[in-house]
């Protein structure tokens, strides 16, 4: 599958009719040190393992009053309909072939070769690249339009049928289209020669780097906020200037199998161009030509091996941006995809390139069912911290069905079996069932992480344990803290705890170590709980903690 940087958040999708499952706390519920013995309804448990939860909310000192998640999903955007050769059609047909495939491969290669020559003719000697291509160099890379098209006939897609037409560039200089295979790009290529949006890694791609080099590709690294940044303003200038061409995103981020649409990324919508969608259908019986969690290698092999692959390219009606500038990039990505769906008779899902991460993530550890880990996510967190929250999830030893019970879960974050433990596990155990999955971890985790005080709560933390004021925290104070929120602590769980926190393990916890843990592991707040509902804020600092409380 094309690669793709992790950082890119996971966007916030728009309402759903899916029921969700909430869980009610008590407002006037206030934490304390004697157990709330009339708050502990008894969890249905598995293997006859039998656990009392609290219901008490371990994060009402951050404003926190309820937190839900919603139902599961069954859909799989990423899974290829036919990953493996079934049936006796199939077999025959594939060998009758054969021969076919060694033809077309010499004609993918003779073609990859001229283009690759014609293109590097046509860079030779250009230096000024933040301007359009000169016309001559242009004429030059026809040569190569015209090669990717004999590429696409020795994949086997002899026609391709086309409904509707591309609207002038003065008129819709963003287009924006649905991304199902690798074939996309290079049907693109060859019909519109656009400028396209990619990431770094193409760039040192074999042949494919220096061809869209000559499409003046816009290179985006998601893991930095500045280079997203620099996009869309490239995307803005180039579209905005009648010289160069049009500019293709492929809003999805990722391929997927054609059976839905994910959220959009909304790099194509924020500089405000009327845009034209496009949708591309495979149709098939027997061979799924997604690129949905396949290798290259077996999906090119599959595609030689067929008569005619079907492809279906759609240009929609042009989608004004809104009137109405206060109206967000997220609204006319909405419409757009709305759009793109109804002409797809398709569902658009809350899934984004994270939900790949996530899948991928698990499907590499071997978990036996990676489907249930993609999350399709509400909060506005990273794809990368997404990833790393799976980590620790699953460094919690999750059994077959993709649940963590809760001896495993406080031994995941060093914690023991106590209140304290029990109520954070019950604030994620939304379903009472006696186990967590990995949804409910992350959506709990987001949840608090994203509370507007956390971080608030994590500098006063360390505010506690800095009692020298030399931007290190205490060991003595801490494990005081830590004891104050668990009595029965003995030296080793203090010592592991210590250790976690001791992030780059120096022997020391500075603030820069302190913050960090807690952002790894925002649960854990709720160790400090007590101190900072108990300190007098005051002296000097604020008090929008206490007036939560």
């Amino acid at each position: 599958m094309a690669e793709y940087d992790l950082t890119s958040p996971l966007l916030s999708p728009r309402s759903s009719d899916q029921p969700q499952t909430v869980l009610t706390v008590d407002e006037d519920s206030e934490p304390s040190d004697q157990s709330p013995s009339n708050h502990q309804p008894p969890l249905q448990t598995h293997n006859d393992e039998k656990t009392t939860l609290t219901s008490s909310n371990p994060y009402a000192f951050l404003g926190s009053d309820a937190h839900s998640v919603p139902a599961p999903t069954t859909v799989d955007p990423f899974r290829n309909g036919t990953p493996f050769i079934s049936g006796v059609y199939e077999a025959v047909k594939i060998v009758l072939c054969l021969p076919i495939m060694l033809l077309r491969l010499v004609l993918f290669g003779a073609c990859l070769a001229v283009g690759y020559i014609a293109t590097r003719i046509a860079l030779e000697g250009w230096k000024d690249k933040q301007n359009p291509m000169p016309k001559w160099r242009c004429r030059i890379m026809w040569v190569t339009r015209i090669c990717a098209r004999f590429i696409l006939f020795s994949f086997g897609y002899q026609w391709i049928r086309r409904k509707g037409k591309p609207a002038p560039r003065e008129i819709a200089p963003i287009v924006v289209s649905n991304h199902v295979s690798y074939i996309e790009p290079i049907f693109y290529f060859y019909e519109l020669f656009p400028t396209i949006v990619a990431a770094e890694s193409h760039d040192s791609m074999p042949f494919v780097g220096t061809i869209i080099r000559a499409m003046q590709v816009i290179y985006v690294n998601r893991f930095s906020p500045a280079s997203r940044k620099n996009a869309v303003n490239e995307i803005k200038r180039r579209a905005s200037c009648d010289k160069f061409p049009r500019v293709l995103l492929f809003p999805e981020g990722t391929t997927t199998n054609g059976k839905v649409l994910i959220s959009f990324q909304l790099g194509a919508f924020i500089p405000g161009h009327p845009i034209q969608p496009i949708i591309v259908r495979y149709p098939h019986v027997h061979f799924d030509q997604s690129w949905g969690l396949i290798s290259l290698a077996k999906l090119m092999f599959r595609m030689f091996t067929q008569f005619h692959n079907y492809m279906e390219v759609e240009y929609l009606p042009i989608i004004m941006p809104p009137d109405n500038e206060k109206l967000s990039a997220v609204h006319f990505a909405e419409r757009t995809g709305q759009a793109m769906a109804s002409a797809l008779n398709v569902v658009q899902t809350s899934h984004s390139y994270g939900d790949l991460m996530l899948l991928m993530k698990a499907a590499e550890l071997q978990q036996e069912r990676p489907w249930s880990y993609m999350v399709e996510m509400l909060y506005h967190i990273s794809s990368l911290e997404a990833v790393d929250f799976l980590d620790k999830f699953l460094s919690m030893n999750p059994d077959t069905s993709g649940c963590v019970k809760l001896h495993d879960f406080s031994r995941g974050l060093r914690l023991k079996a106590c209140k304290l433990s029990e109520e954070i596990f019950g604030f994620l155990d939304v379903e009472k069932n006696g186990s967590i999955t990995f949804k409910q971890f992350l959506f709990g985790v987001a949840h608090v992480m994203k509370k507007p005080l956390f971080m608030q709560a994590c500098e006063l933390a360390f505010a506690e344990c800095d009692v020298r004021g030399d931007n290190y925290c205490m060991k003595e104070e801490l494990s005081n803290i830590l004891r104050h929120a668990i009595p029965d602590l003995n030296e080793d769980e203090v010592h592991g705890l210590l250790n976690l926190f001791d992030s780059n393990n120096d022997g020391r916890i500075s603030r820069d170590d302190f913050i960090t843990c807690l952002r790894k592991n925002p649960l854990l707040i709720a160790l400090f709980s007590p101190r900072l509902l108990q300190k007098d804020f005051s002296r000097g600092g604020d008090r929008m903690l206490q007036d939560i409380v």
